[in-house]
């Protein structure tokens, strides 16, 4: 259970990276694509990295002690390096001036992780130290550098990266993608946090104080905290759209049942497939719209359009215009079923028959209104006696 908290931010950075995949897929050659799928790579690893029964598994694996530590960090600098190329692709006009300053980002950052090796493999740091690696190796001879350069790389890329969305900000129009900023920069603020109480354990330590708790006991949290923020930013401008498109499709599926349901009884002019729950909601939501559509083509010769204005015209004495309209189009479309049933077509001289756009504009509300068949029912009374009543005046 100790292990939960650390493999909290690796888990959703992982989802972040499962949603950015379709895009990765479809638009691969884009720069800022890639950009932030990479940056999400680095970050996943990096917190995989660090859960404490994985760095005991690379140390036994290896058989190098602390080995965990340079794999972290290179992955860490690795995240803040393309991190700030892609803020910079967010907020900057292309030009010559930006790609020569995310080619010298790139450059800078690798030297650093290519430095993070070199130092750890000249440091001695034979005693395996899964939470306070950094405070007991603060004064070791390259061990000391090795620590000193993540946490100047990490501390750099947190307060730039910040300072550039902090300036972004208010050009972004998108609300998804303005609160996938704010917790980004919650993230970059709790990653400044994070290097602060290092520093200040560490610069204690070559003081001769003890103030290892702000490096064991303060510091983790707040990276752990960082790392859920990261992932809340990425993921709220993919997944926010989604889900939002989601539900709308899920409330038109359910909105459209009850029309569906009634013009099963027709005969379609193909076999249509079936599909199950484990089908994309859009793909059965598109089935649904094309089987109603269908079936309005062929209830098209038992579409009574005088039915329906009188049925409106007796509606919108009672009910608002929109709704006047739904339940005109529900008893027009029950009585165009009914009389396909019977085998009672309507016959207009000269005229090809058609249903027009008084249903086909409004089908969501005409299956609403199909759901509530006493209020139909009770209006179709209503039209068919004034009509019968207009026929013998």
């Amino acid at each position: 259970m100790i292990y939960v908290p650390y493999s909290v931010p690796a888990v959703l950075l992982a989802l972040a990276l499962f949603f950015k995949i379709p895009t990765f897929i479809r638009a691969w050659r884009n720069p800022e694509v890639r950009a932030t799928t990479l940056l999400l790579v680095w970050a996943t690893a990096a917190f995989t990295v660090i859960i404490p029964v994985n760095i005991e598994r690379l140390n036994e694996v290896t058989g190098v002690p602390n080995i965990a530590a340079p794999w972290a960090y290179s992955f860490l600098t690795a995240s803040g390096a393309t991190g700030l190329a892609m803020i910079m692709r967010w907020s900057e006009e292309p030009s010559e001036h930006r790609r020569r300053k995310i080619r010298r980002i790139y450059a800078i950052y690798t030297g650093m992780i290519v430095v993070l090796w070199v130092t750890f493999f000249l440091a001695d740091a034979p005693d395996v130290r899964i939470y306070d690696l950094d405070t007991y190796y603060a004064s070791t001879p390259w061990m000391r550098e090795h620590i000193l350069l993540y946490l100047l790389a990490h501390f750099t890329t947190c307060s730039a990266s910040a300072f550039m969305l902090w300036k972004w900000f208010k050009a972004v129009q998108n609300p998804w993608l303005k609160s996938g900023v704010v917790f980004l920069q919650g993230s970059f603020v709790l990653g400044l946090a994070f290097d602060i109480s290092k520093l200040t354990a560490i610069t204690a330590r070559w003081s001769g104080a003890d103030w290892d708790w702000l490096s064991t006991k303060a510091a983790p949290p707040l990276a752990l905290m960082e790392g859920v923020f990261a992932a809340i930013g990425f993921i709220t401008p993919q997944a926010g759209p989604a889900l939002k498109e989601w539900n709308q499709n899920r409330r038109e599926y359910r909105r459209l049942r009850p029309l569906w349901r009634a013009v099963l009884v027709l005969a379609p002019a193909a076999a249509t497939a079936r599909f199950g729950y484990w089908v994309p909601l859009e793909l059965r939501l598109l089935q649904r719209r094309q089987r109603i559509h269908d079936s309005l083509r062929l209830l098209a010769p038992y579409y009574n359009t005088a039915l329906y204005h009188q049925a409106y015209t007796e509606a919108d004495t009672t009910y608002p215009e929109p709704k006047a309209r739904a339940i005109a189009g529900a008893v027009a479309i029950r009585d165009a079923i009914s009389a396909y049933t019977n085998g009672t077509p309507v016959s207009v001289s000269g005229q090809s028959p058609r249903i027009g756009a008084e249903i086909t504009d409004h089908i969501d509300a005409i299956s609403v209104a199909l759901d509530s068949p006493a209020t139909a029912n009770s209006l179709h009374q209503r039209a068919t006696g004034t009509e019968s009543m207009n026929a013998h005046a």
